[in-house]
């Protein structure tokens, strides 16, 4: 890594770990180095309050005289399975058939990671959206707020509607900043 405190470097690693009631976390370079701090703030700019252990990150790091420190998040990519199974009721989709839901809308009405789970309320439904720990984690996420404005694809299980992956807000927007779908 270039020595100037100047120069934003373009940084490929994975995410050490990430607090979000602490407001922080570390990245470690696939390069190597020093951890790299990501706040929370930056984090919030890409349109995510969290994500996961693990998680593929790209950044815009600048060296400060504390280290070194993420300025802007580029690109986010799910941590690597870790084989545990999938949820039951989302088995059956193929990854063509789950990109081809719609993302919908939605706003996190409560999320207990102890718990594993929570519940969202898509905007124009009365239902709410199941959604589990795993599947916050297959989409890069750690946890949620509840009031967070998110984007999901849902399913039918046999118990209701169920979250198959979580995403930022802004990508259920169409074109011109208008809901999709």
């Amino acid at each position: 890594m270039d020595k100037d405190s100047d120069t934003a470097l373009r940084v490929e690693g994975r995410v050490k770990w990430f607090d979000p009631t602490k407001g922080f976390g570390f990245v470690v370079a696939d390069e190597g180095g020093p951890d790299i701090l990501l706040h929370a703030n930056v984090l919030r700019n890409f349109g995510q309050n969290s994500v996961s252990d693990g998680a593929g990150i790209v950044l815009v790091v600048h060296r400060t005289a504390r280290g070194l420190q993420a300025t802007e998040v580029l690109r986010i990519e799910p941590a690597v399975s870790t084989g545990a199974p999938a949820l039951e009721d989302a088995m059956h989709l193929t990854a063509e058939e789950v990109a081809a839901l719609p993302l919908e809308p939605a706003r996190v009405k409560w999320f207990d990671k102890a718990k594993g789970f929570g519940f969202a309320n898509v905007f124009g439904r009365d239902d709410d959206v199941f959604i589990h720990i795993e599947v916050l984690r297959r989409s890069g996420l750690a946890d949620l707020q509840p009031g967070e404005a998110i984007a999901v694809r849902v399913t039918e299980g046999q118990r209701g509607r169920l979250a198959i992956s979580v995403g930022p807000w802004e990508s259920a927007l169409g074109p011109g900043g208008s809901s999709a779908g």
